[in-house]
């Protein structure tokens, strides 16, 4: 068996990156889906039946 040892200063490196590549996909899919599921407004058009 082989037993992997990881100190304490790299076991926090590990956790600071992952949490923030956690934040940093929160923050991407945040504002990527402002732009993606954005409403627009329904454009009323008049034809000429209407007038």
């Amino acid at each position: 068996m082989i037993f992997a040892y990881i100190d304490p200063g790299t076991g926090s490196l590990l956790v600071q990156a992952l949490l923030g590549g956690i934040a940093g996909l929160a923050v991407y899919l945040k504002t990527t889906g402002r732009r993606l599921f954005r409403r627009t407004p329904k454009v009323e058009t008049e034809t000429p039946a209407d007038i």
